[in-house]
Parts: C-alpha cells; sequence; structure tokens
C-alpha cells in the first residue's frame, strides 16, 4: 500500500533524477541553515519551518501558496517567508524546473510583529538587496569570514525591515568618531577575528549605525576595509621571505585559500605569484 501523508504526497515516492540539493549550516551566528536546490519535476508538501527563510531564485521560476495566498518568485526577487507559516512550493507553469538559494535564518533575524507584513507583501524586488544575497551566498560557500558575513546580514535585515514598512528609530546621522573608534578596533584585529556584534558591543552602538558611520566617513564597509588591511599585511610578510601558508594564519585569514581569494581580488595574482615576482623578473 502507498503511504501518503496529510498532504497526499506519497512519502515512498523516490524524487526524480533531476533534482540536487546542497545543504550545510556554516559557522556564522543567525544563520541556522544553507540551502541550495535544483528542482525538476517536483513539488514540495504544505510545510512550515521556524526560521526566517530568504529565497532567490536563479533560473526558472516558483509557484506556491504562502498561508493560502498564490504567490512566486522568478529572478528579479527575493522571497521573504516568515517563519511558523504554511507553504508550498513547485515550478511555475511552463516551467520545467528551478534553481534556488536559501538562506533559513534565527526567528529573531527580524521583529516577529513583521510576519503580517511579510505575508502581505512575500516578493521584494531590490536590486541591491539581492546582490547582497548573492556575494553572502559566495562568501558562506568558502570560509567565510564572520565580519563581512555579519555586515552582510545586518544590511540584509535593514533593507527587509525598510521594505516590510518598519522604521528604524536610528537612521542616524552618521558619526565620524564612531567611525573612528571602529577603524581602531578593526586595524587591531588584524591577527584576531572581530565580529560586528562585538564592535557593537564596545561601542555602544547598533550594527547597522556602525556600518553606516563607517561607510560614510571612509567610503568603504567595515569588512573591506579590514580585508584590504590584512592583505597590505600580507605583502609585506611574503616580500620578506614569509610562505603563503604561514603569511594567511599571521594576517587572520583562515587558510592559504582564504588568503589567496581575496589576494587575487586586491592584486589580481596568487600570493605565491607575488613573492616570486621580482625573483623571475630578474632571470628573465
Amino acid at each position: 500500500m502507498t503511504s501518503v501523508d496529510a498532504t497526499g504526497v506519497d512519502l515512498e515516492q523516490e524524487l526524480p533524477s533531476g533534482c540536487k540539493v546542497e545543504a550545510w549550516r556554516p559557522p556564522v551566528a543567525g544563520i541556522s541553515e544553507v540551502f541550495h536546490a535544483r528542482i525538476v519535476d517536483y513539488g514540495y508538501p504544505t510545510h512550515c519551518h521556524d526560521t526566517w527563510t530568504v529565497l532567490i531564485v536563479d533560473t526558472g521560476a516558483i509557484s506556491y501558496d504562502l498561508d493560502t495566498k498564490a504567490c512566486g518568485a522568478s529572478g528579479a526577487t527575493v522571497a521573504i517567508l516568515p517563519p511558523g507559516v504554511t507553504h508550498n512550493g513547485q515550478p511555475a507553469s511552463g516551467a520545467p524546473g528551478f534553481t534556488k538559494r536559501v538562506l533559513y535564518l534565527d526567528n529573531s533575524f527580524l521583529p516577529l510583529s513583521l510576519v503580517g507584513a511579510a505575508v502581505d507583501q512575500t516578493n521584494i524586488i531590490d536590486p541591491t538587496l539581492r546582490h547582497t544575497l548573492v556575494d553572502l551566498h559566495a562568501e558562506l560557500a568558502n570560509d567565510p569570514d564572520p565580519l563581512h558575513a555579519e555586515s552582510s546580514l545586518t544590511l540584509i535585515a535593514e533593507r527587509i525591515t525598510w521594505h516590510l514598512g518598519a522604521t528604524d528609530k536610528e537612521q542616524a546621522r552618521a558619526e565620524d568618531d564612531i567611525a573612528r573608534r571602529l577603524r581602531q578596533l578593526l586595524d587591531a584585529a588584524i591577527e584576531e577575528p572581530i565580529t560586528l556584534s562585538d564592535a557593537a558591543q564596545k561601542l555602544e552602538r547598533s550594527k547597522p549605525h556602525l556600518i553606516r558611520s563607517f561607510t560614510a566617513a571612509y567610503g568603504v564597509a567595515p569588512h573591506a576595509y579590514l580585508i584590504g588591511r590584512r592583505v597590505e599585511a600580507a605583502r609585506k610578510l611574503l616580500l620578506n621571505g614569509i610562505a603563503p601558508a604561514e603569511a594567511a594564519t599571521a594576517v587572520g585569514f583562515y587558510d592559504q585559500s582564504h588568503l589567496t581569494r581575496h589576494f587575487k581580488r586586491h592584486t589580481s595574482v596568487p600570493p605565491a605569484t607575488y613573492a616570486s615576482s621580482h625573483a623571475s623578473q630578474t632571470r628573465s
């Protein structure tokens, strides 16, 4: 006898061979799960999560019912599904499948008072928000830098909150003194990890306010500033003959691959190539 659940879904049916799922829990506070999937000829049964779900679609289109309301999502949109609200999901009519990237975020990520607004406005079109999500997913797929990931989450929460109609009482004039003090903390954190939460506690300001103040003062986000300082420190060590793997951990990167990813972005070449560049020119 075929076993079905309350929604009529065959519990013993195998997923289509075209479906592919990758899921993991990164070491980043506030992120319960990262979920990447390619779904073909399959529909999710009605269910709910105890987390905030933030979803972007890379190819194809999804249709879903959120609290009995017919909804859909495709490439330009960011879909917000609040905790405790039932939904399903399947390829939209005419679309054979879809690929999606999802963040499941702790229910403290947004105020629970915004659940109703998220049901009413499940889809948000905001290029900055979507770009930040794409950038965060790329960061999480590697060894995530805590300051980078936390800064991205702060911006994501702030933009979603604004779209859902809540106001930030601390829209705050940027504070030059706070920016200066945060820069001092970052300069002292070249060799040791620092989180935005740590800085917010020490400086007695909210995380969004710290980012706003620092970016207004220096034209760069705090995490990007710290990465640049670490790359600069690594360059000096490499030219002094320190091996890339040793230089990486000495300046606060997780390992050589973490250094290489950011080093190439700043200099266009890997650390080892940079270190040997003068010797190669001399030999030639």
